[in-house]
């Protein structure tokens, strides 16, 4: 790889306080002497997430950048970017100045700074994953430390699949590198959509086993609970990768993640509050975020100030436990319309945060912050409505939840849904019954949205869809209404065939204020240029 070896870092913190971040520099042969040692480097793979180097605001930076100066942005920046910036839920403000416009009218290019950015930031993060696996695989540890060593290994073997998962997703062919393989020279083999999604499924099913049950694992950490919502992913997208689909092998491992105790919260809200490290009855994995320990201008933080207006005098930063806003993007009214007025006025729909005021819904211009709603989906206030922690040189301390509840309810609908069962089989019989058919999808959609609602007077059935096609739109957009702002617009897009065709059209796709379709080679995100320089096994189709 062009990167070269990871550099990794050992802290005095604890890896189950994981918003705590290394501080001090030091080298491999040094860190990897004691199962301390190795719960530190753990907590770095996790940290890795939600910062980008290891001072504040990505100071003394991991990798080099364009972008933000240099210091680039952290990972899950740049993942809420390239997942949601070319969709009908982002109008990002800055094309110029934050370089964001190839991603905003989804025609960006193999040299594009976000683009190279991802993908660097991702090698980095399973360099670290697979150094830690190459020492600890030759460690000697004994008793309840070799246990705990066990547990640990599975955990940076699920990271290392989640950072494959991301690879796929967004880049399909790609190289392929594993702590068994040498370090320094080595050119890593160009790996198949398939070949990666074997690697992925087999590595997940090894190493679930010796992880923690979600009822005993640490906040912060990845549960069994975390392995099988991400195995459910992979699986739900199967044939968008392989052209092999899974949706049977999808709503088993959504079941499996159904049967270990999680509930939805009652309050929607609560999930994006900067109390939300309390709603682990429903957020299956959450990356811990940190106005003292883990400050970067991404994550979390993004997501709550880059939500804000820097100018409409009608919003309240403070209404939200900000100091400022950052009028990063903006709602496109395509969206909005999968609300109805009554939602945007807050008497419906409590998942529909939107502010109006001052705002137009056209997005007329895209780099005017007036133009579209702005979301008020996040929030760094605790739940008594007191602000957490944000100055000018501190982020925020709302977490970020990677993977939920409603998410995996909403997985096992569409799974339902598409493997074809017939809508008029069902007797009307208990739950387990309802849940082989496509009513049984019906009961878990319904359970998001009598929490959305507050009630039952919303729910759907079966009379409300004359077709299957349509039934699954309605999928479509209710994960939409239910996980805007979360990373998984783009994803939802191509699997419905929505993202670069003429199916589903949003303002300024492909960079029309009407919209238009683009060519299909923007499913995927190119290898970056200096990648293909620096690996002749690699090469981008179509770019």
């Amino acid at each position: 790889m062009m990167m070269g070896t990871a550099v990794l870092t050992g802290t005095t913190s604890c890896v189950s306080d994981l918003d705590q971040y290394p501080h001090t520099e030091t080298t491999s042969k040094d860190v990897y002497t004691s199962l301390a040692n190795y719960e530190a480097v753990l907590g770095k793979i996790y940290a890795a997430m939600v910062t980008s180097g290891q001072g504040k605001g990505g100071d003394n930076k991991d990798m080099e950048s364009v972008l933000n100066n240099g210091s680039g942005f952290d990972y899950m920046r740049m993942f809420i970017n390239m997942q949601e910036c070319g969709t009908d839920e982002f109008a990002s403000t800055w094309l110029t100045g934050e370089q964001t416009t190839g991603l905003t009218y989804l025609s960006w290019d193999a040299n594009d700074a976000w683009v190279s950015d991802m993908y660097y930031r991702i090698y980095y993060n399973i360099a670290l994953c697979n150094e830690f696996l190459r020492n600890a695989n030759s460690a000697s540890f004994s008793g309840a430390d070799a246990e705990k060593m066990k547990e640990y290994k599975a955990e940076v073997r699920f990271m290392r699949a989640l950072f494959y998962f991301h690879a796929l997703d967004l880049y399909r062919n790609i190289p392929m590198v594993t702590e068994n393989d040498p370090v320094g020279s080595f050119i890593p083999p160009r790996y198949t959509p398939q070949q990666t999604f074997d690697y992925i499924e087999s590595e997940l099913k090894d190493c679930v086993g010796d992880m923690l049950p979600a009822s005993t694992c640490p906040y912060g950490q990845a549960s069994q609970g975390a392995a099988y919502t991400l195995l459910a992913k992979l699986y739900l997208n199967s044939e968008v990768y392989t052209g092999v689909a899974k949706y049977a092998e999808c709503k088993d491992a959504c079941k499996k993640v159904m049967d270990m105790g999680y509930s939805l919260e009652s309050d929607y809200s609560k999930l994006f509050n900067a109390d939300n490290d309390k709603r682990t009855n429903e957020i299956i994995f959450a990356l811990p975020v940190s106005a003292e320990h883990t400050v970067s201008w991404g994550s979390s933080t993004y997501l709550v100030c880059g939500q804000l207006s820097m100018s409409n005098a009608n919003q309240n930063v403070a209404d939200f436990g900000a100091t400022s806003g950052w009028s990063e993007f903006r709602l496109r009214p395509e969206f909005v319309d999968k609300f109805t007025q009554t939602d945007i006025d807050g008497g419906g729909d409590k998942r529909c945060k939107f502010f109006t005021n001052g705002q137009s819904k056209d997005v007329t211009s895209m780099t005017d912050e007036t133009t579209g709603y702005l979301s008020e989906k996040w929030s760094n206030l605790k739940d008594d409505g007191t602000t957490a922690s944000n100055t000018a040189d501190a982020g925020v301390e709302t977490d970020y939840p990677l993977f939920r509840l409603a998410d995996v309810y909403l997985m096992y609908a569409e799974c339902v849904a598409r493997l074809g069962e017939d809508w008029d089989n069902w007797d009307g019989g208990s739950d387990a019954e309802a849940a082989t058919r496509k009513e049984g999808a019906i009961y878990y959609i319904n359970k998001v949205r009598e929490r959305a609602y507050g009630d039952a007077e919303h729910n759907v059935w079966k009379d409300n869809f004359a077709s299957d096609a349509d039934f699954l739109q309605f999928i479509l957009d209710e994960r939409a209404r239910e996980l805007y702002h979360e990373g998984y617009r783009r994803t939802d897009l191509i699997r419905f065939g929505e993202f670069t065709t003429n199916k589903y059209i949003w303002q300024w796709k492909g960079g029309t204020h009407d919209g238009q379709a683009v060519d299909s080679k923007y499913n995927i995100y190119p290898i970056p240029n200096t990648e293909l320089t620096a690996n002749p096994n690699l090469h981008n189709d179509n770019y």
